[in-house]
């Protein structure tokens, strides 16, 4: 009996091993295959997950799965603002609700920040993918609770359905993630559905963004010219410089349709560096030419005027190519004086004090804050060309034009209008005093050569 004791008495220490290094297995599995902070799956498990769905739906190809892909709406702000700390409880109150919304066949996961990704398995159809990403949007619209106060989080979604022309899980994340960003663009808290035109947009955007980066070097940019008229005299007094992309294979690109990549991919500055020195070039051929005296405009991006070494770009230009500084004007937007700081002060002060004048441009359709209209150097305004086309229209609203330019008067601006396309717009900006005018009722813009015979041969407007 006493050996039968203690026979029995070692069983059970052995199981109780046994099931203390299961449950050590068990946890050190969780740690390596669940996220932290959420408990959610991480990467790793849900790359095994989806690798296993894949191979189900080679077997059988009904019912599908989805992947979709799930970022937090402006959680940098979060961050920002209340602290990393409150950005965690967001993550971990976010990974509940959307476990909530789940059933037991679907994987949530975190792929690290504000990623997150989950696998909709043993679905019908899209719709099936698409009721869970409704589902998940009304679960957001309730408030969360962090640090005392009440902070709306949401979710921009992408979704794609498992089909024949996938054959690894990274390119189902892909495309999820294409279809997110794609929803993020379209005004966030929101889902799109992932289709091949999307991949097709990011392809050409991807080729676009590597021609660009050869473009300057490849010297594909060039410039056209619109002339500037003053209005009294109806003469020619000026030229805005409007940077065309020569694309060996799309031909002439317009700026609207690179110049947001160039943006995005901080190209803006070596294209905007290479604007100014042809700009600067073109007036100095002109003068050697003997040509009448003009003023150049020439638009300069925030991300251009906010980098410390623009200044001394700017004035190495106008050096080297020996204008008269008064010659150029640097058009900056609305966003770009939002943006003011140090380095930006600096460049506009060393600007003033060259003689180099500066335009804000498109005035009227950004923040319109009226302090810098009196704290900056700003000797000319251009009126955005939306108020000035609704000019003799049912929709014109003649007091907006005509108390920008009263307002411009009021603090020694003068003002030029653009996009001016007809007799009666003309008219009507003679009647409220506008100094300059430009757009398509003198001439579009011109190469080199046209804006070259134009100064030889002034026209009578």
């Amino acid at each position: 009996a006493e050996r039968t004791a203690e026979l029995a008495a070692a069983n059970a220490a052995l199981q109780r091993e046994i099931g203390e290094r299961k449950m050590a297995e068990q946890r050190l599995f969780d740690q390596a295959h669940h996220d932290s902070l959420t408990g959610l799956a991480n990467r790793t498990l849900f790359t095994t997950y989806l690798t296993q769905a894949i191979a189900r739906w080679r077997r059988r190809a009904t019912p599908t799965f989805a992947v979709m892909m799930l970022d937090v709406d402006r959680f940098k702000n979060i961050n920002d603002s209340l602290g990393h700390l409150a950005g965690d409880r967001l993550l971990l109150g976010i990974a509940r609700r959307i476990e909530g919304c789940l059933r037991e066949v679907d994987t949530a996961a975190r792929l690290g920040g504000d990623e997150l990704a989950i696998l909709v398995d043993g679905i019908e159809s899209e719709k099936d993918a698409t009721r869970l990403a409704e589902r998940i949007q009304i679960a957001m619209a309730v408030p969360f609770e962090l640090e005392g106060k009440e902070v709306y989080a949401s979710l921009s979604v992408g979704i794609v359905i498992m089909s024949a022309r996938y054959e690894k899980g990274e390119d189902l994340v892909r495309d999820a993630d294409t279809a997110m960003y794609r929803a993020k663009e379209a005004g966030r808290a929101r889902y799109q559905v992932f289709d091949v035109a999307m991949h097709d947009r990011v392809t050409s955007q991807l080729q676009l963004e590597s021609d660009l980066r050869r473009a300057v070097e490849r010297d594909e940019l060039v410039l056209e010219y619109q002339p500037i008229v003053e209005l009294r005299s109806m003469r020619l007094v000026g030229f805005e410089s409007l940077v065309r992309w020569q694309h060996p294979v799309h031909g002439l690109i317009h700026p609207s349709d690179f110049i947001p990549l160039a943006e995005e991919t901080s190209l803006i500055r070596p294209i905007g560096r290479w604007v100014v020195d042809a700009a600067c070039r073109t007036l100095a051929t002109w003068r050697s030419a003997g040509l009448a005296r003009v003023r150049m405009s020439v638009n300069l991006s925030t991300q251009h005027l906010m980098h410390a070494n623009t200044a001394h770009e700017l004035e190495t230009a106008i050096t080297d190519s020996k204008i008269d500084p008064t010659q150029l004007q640097l058009e900056i937007t609305e966003s770009a004086m939002m943006a003011r700081g140090k380095t930006v002060e600096t460049t506009l002060s060393r600007m003033r004090d060259l003689g180099v004048s500066l335009c804000l441009d498109d005035f009227g359709i950004g923040y319109s804050c009226l302090s810098y209209l009196h704290e900056l150097p700003i000797s000319m305004l251009k009126i955005d060309r939306g108020f000035v086309q609704r000019v003799g229209t049912a929709d014109e609203r003649p007091e907006i034009v005509r108390g920008i330019i009263s307002l411009a008067h009021h603090l020694g601006i003068a003002v030029t209008a653009e996009g001016v396309e007809t007799a009666t717009q003309l008219a009507r900006l003679r009647q409220l005093e506008c100094e300059h005018v430009q757009g398509c009722y003198f001439a579009a813009p011109l190469d080199n050569a046209a804006a070259t015979a134009l100064l030889r041969e002034p026209p009578i407007w």
